[in-house]
């Protein structure tokens, strides 16, 4: 698998795992059901640090732009930003 790819499904892994998370904060305080928002929320934790450390490699080995790889990065943190970023800048 070329790092590419593995950038790709680590983004769109990493959208999932944000709306996933969106589910169950409603379902930790509109139901007060909180385990499955403990158990998501350390998914989506360690899938973010993996999309971070593919950025850092991007960054260090191919290396990428600084505005694109913080460009990357900040979509990490708007809904919806890394199926964005998957199709913008890590398609080929």
């Amino acid at each position: 698998m070329k790092p590419i790819d593995l950038f790709r499904i680590a983004a769109i892994g990493e959208g999932f795992s944000w709306l996933a998370l969106l589910l169950t904060m409603f379902l930790k305080y509109g139901l007060q059901l909180p385990n499955p928002n403990i158990w998501v929320g350390y998914i989506h934790g360690g899938l973010f640090l993996f999309y971070c450390l593919i950025i850092a490699y991007f960054f260090l080995k191919e290396k990428w732009r600084v505005s694109i790889c913080l460009i990357l990065f900040i979509t990490a943190f708007v809904p919806f930003g890394t199926f964005w970023a998957e199709k913008k800048y890590l398609r080929h």
